[in-house]
Parts: C-alpha cells; structure tokens; sequence
C-alpha cells in the first residue's frame, strides 16, 4: 500500500527537485529529436513512443537519479502501461528509487483567446484518476498556458486550474496548478502580478482539508511568489525551465527562496542516445547537480 503521508513529507520538505518526465504526442517528437532520434528512425506513433520510454528509463535509471537529489517525478499518462526492469513505472519510481510519482493529466490547449490558452477538455478525467490512485499516485500536473498580461484571460485560466484541482483533491490526490507565462511575453511580470493576485484569491478561498501545488515560471522579480509559497493550502512552488538552458534556468531558479525545480527540457539538455552508459551518466549526473543545487 502507498504510504501518501510518507510521500507527502518527502514532497514538502524534501531537498531536490521534480522532475518533468511526462513528455507527451505533442512534445514527443521534439525531445525526441533533441535526444539524436530523428522522426525517420520510427515509424508509428508506437514505435514513438517506444523511443521515448527508452529514453524516461535511461534516466530513471541513472545512479544520480535517486531521492537524494530528485523528490519526485511528472509521468505521461502513456507511461503507466510501461515497465522498468518489470515493475510498473510509477511503482518502480517509489519502491526502488523512493520518488514520488506524479500523473501528467491534461490533454493539450485550447487556441489562443484573450491572451491565454486554456486546457482542452478531460473526458474521462475521474476514471483516469481513480486508475492512478490505485497505482500509487501521488498528485497530477494540468498545464495551461499565459501569452501576455490579459486580466480576463488569466482570470479564466486560474479558474480553470482550481475547478481541475477540486476535482483531483476529490480522488484523493494533489494537484499541481500550472499556468505557465511564456519566458517570451512582452508583458511577463506584469502578467506576473495579476497571476499571483487570482491565485491567492483562490487560495484564500480553499477549505482546510485541500491542499495543491503550484508549477510556475521563474518570476521576473526573484522571490515574487514568496506569499504563494508559504500560504497554509500550498504544499510547494515548482518552477518550470520554459525554454530557458540549464544554465540559465538554474541561475535564475537559484535567485528564488522557495521555488524548487521542475524542469524536462532543461533536464534532458545535452543526452544523446548514442552516448555509452558511462558518458550518459555523467551528463545526466551533471544536469541532475546542477539543478539540485539551484534547489536547495
């Protein structure tokens, strides 16, 4: 049986950081790329996928990816159909690593509106999470995504994120809201300020027995969502890579008191599949240190 009590003080407490493993059809073939796989070395969107879980159980099974360094980590809904030395990956993750394991559970984005672009809608959503609590689930992760500082649009947006949080507080898991600002917005801070203004109304509105995560950009001002981090219904600040390097995500990530990491881009930075065991260990080590030291 999952100790959640056991996964929840490792998440709240816990030094390191998440990692976001939960590439999924839309950014597959992108990271595939990155990581040396062209789309001609696949065929089918198995084979794909295939590639891609390669890749998340290379990593996964690298000596420095261990709770050490790495509290927790995001999966693609996919990935829990797959196995790593024969135990379910999520499974794998806690008893023989000791990482939280986490669901990616949204399906994509609306096109643009208002400056924003919401999250298509989640058929199914409470079978998919009743499916993952059985598994050994910890919490989920729901993206949406914030172009320019559009008061109506961002209002949507974090509305949109509590009413998915409820309904995964309501399976018994912890949701991680996450309205990503785009590192490119012309308007990124101000966007900032009133992102952080809806969330605490949110917040401020949560019954006591809910709590939520929350995955954001690495402010422009460090520290500015110190009051987010330290609210009562707040279990952590998670900060996403957003197109930024490991180097600079990790500089910019240090600045800021209570945000740790969660990075995927910046996670895999530099592994190629080509790579013997031993150098692949060592540039996964090294984006792992640097990461973990931006964290602590």
């Amino acid at each position: 049986m999952t100790d959640m009590s056991k996964m929840r003080t490792q998440i709240e407490s816990g030094a390191g950081f998440i990692a976001a493993l939960d590439q999924s059809g839309g950014s597959t073939p992108k990271a595939l790329g990155l990581y040396g796989v062209d789309a001609n070395d696949y065929g089918s969107e198995d084979e794909m996928f295939a590639e891609i879980q390669n890749m998340r159980a290379r990593i996964i099974q690298a000596p420095d990816f261990t709770n050490q360094k790495v509290i927790g980590a995001i999966l693609f809904e996919r990935t829990l159909d797959e196995a790593i030395e024969g135990q379910a990956v999520a499974e794998y993750l806690w008893s023989k690593k000791n990482i939280v394991p986490f669901l990616k559970i949204d399906k994509g984005l609306e096109a643009e509106a208002n400056g924003v672009q919401m999250m298509k809608a989640m058929p199914g959503l409470d079978a998919v999470l009743a499916r993952a609590a059985g598994l050994g689930i910890y919490g989920t992760k729901e993206r949406s995504y914030i172009l320019e500082a559009n008061a109506t649009g961002i209002k949507d947006i974090v509305a949109q994120q509590f009413e998915v949080g409820e309904q995964v507080c309501a399976a018994g898991l912890i949701p991680i809201l996450e309205p990503e600002i785009s590192i490119n917005s012309a308007s990124k801070a101000e966007a900032e300020g009133i992102m952080r203004d809806e969330i605490m109304t949110h917040l401020d509105a949560l019954p006591e027995d809910r709590t939520v995560m929350l995955k954001l950009t690495i402010p422009s001002e460090a520290n500015f969502y110190e009051n987010l981090a330290k609210h009562p219904r707040v279990q952590r600040v998670v900060a996403l890579s957003g197109g930024y390097s490991t180097d600079q995500a990790s500089t910019l990530l240090s600045k800021n008191a209570s945000m740790i990491a969660s990075f995927s881009r910046a996670l895999t930075e530099g592994l190629q599949k080509q790579m013997d065991d031993a150098k692949f260990a060592s540039a996964i080590g090294s984006n792992i240190d640097k990461i973990y030291q931006a964290s602590l």
